[in-house]
């Protein structure tokens, strides 16, 4: 098979036609990507970020779909933020139709090593980020009155265990145990919510920080049944998949996108 086939497509334009997506960490890696294919598909797109200057460098791309862009610089830590990002995009664009909690933070230390302040620092993002934008988009969906789904970000190694990343993994535990229990709760509202979890992927920042040496990248590959890094484009069809009217049954789902790695029970080594 080519690699160029794992690079396409997979839903028809206009899938997403009318939508209002929001994405968070959409300025870079898979945000980045699911934006774009969102666009693609039709969605009128805000992208959150810390960084104005990524974002903007964002947006230009996203814009040749042809579709509506509005970057928003602000913090998942900051609840005030949060609250300012839904009000923005329901005043720029009427309303919210899709979240994906993409925003993470992560980096490689010992558990024993770890400070209080790199421990909060994960967990604020990963898991309180999460929880603050999907409350605060619920809430909106459901003085909408219509349907809404959420999307969020997973890690194999939440239910694994990983080295060197205890704060991410508890993080990513905590994010998986919050997908299931609002799909439940939001259910009678018709909000959706479902997570990815995608392996190491081609052309992200986590893949570039984590496995930074061809030494370290080649046993994570090795790990791999597949042996091969995803491309961005599948993980960003998997996220349009399920935000999309074609999952409309799908709630509560965590699916994995990861070559069979996580079931290969590979380990990372220290090294």
């Amino acid at each position: 098979m080519s690699a160029d086939q794992y690079k396409q497509p997979m839903l028809p334009e206009e899938s997403l036609k009318g939508k209002v997506a929001i994405i968070t960490g959409g300025a870079t890696g898979l945000g980045e990507a699911m934006a774009m294919e969102y666009a693609r598909l039709g969605a009128n797109i805000v992208i959150a970020s810390r960084k104005q200057e990524k974002l903007d460098e964002a947006k230009k791309e996203i814009e040749t779909h042809g579709t509506k862009v509005k970057t928003i610089q602000m913090d998942v830590r900051e609840p005030d933020q949060v609250e300012n990002m839904v009000s923005e995009t329901v005043a720029a664009f009427g309303k919210i139709d899709i979240l994906v909690n993409n925003a993470a933070g992560n980096f490689l230390v010992k558990a024993i090593d770890m400070s209080t302040n790199a421990w909060n620092i994960v967990i604020n993002i990963v898991l309180n980020g999460t929880w603050y934008c999907s409350q605060s988009v619920a809430k909106q969906m459901i003085a909408q009155d219509t349907p809404g789904t959420i999307l969020n970000v997973g890690a194999t190694y939440a239910w694994t265990g990983g080295p060197l990343t205890a704060h991410s993994a508890a993080a990513k535990a905590g994010v998986d145990a919050l997908t299931k229990t609002l799909a439940v709760e939001w259910a009678h509202h018709n909000i959706r919510v479902n997570m990815i979890t995608p392996g190491p992927t081609e052309e992200t920042g986590a893949v570039s920080q984590l496995w930074a040496s061809p030494e370290q990248e080649e046993q994570i590959l090795d790990n791999i049944p597949a042996h091969r890094l995803s491309t961005r484009q599948e993980v960003a069809n998997l996220a349009s998949y399920l935000v999309s009217d074609y999952a409309s049954y799908v709630t509560g789902a965590n699916h994995v996108i990861d070559g069979g790695g996580w079931l290969n029970k590979g380990r990372y080594n220290e090294g």
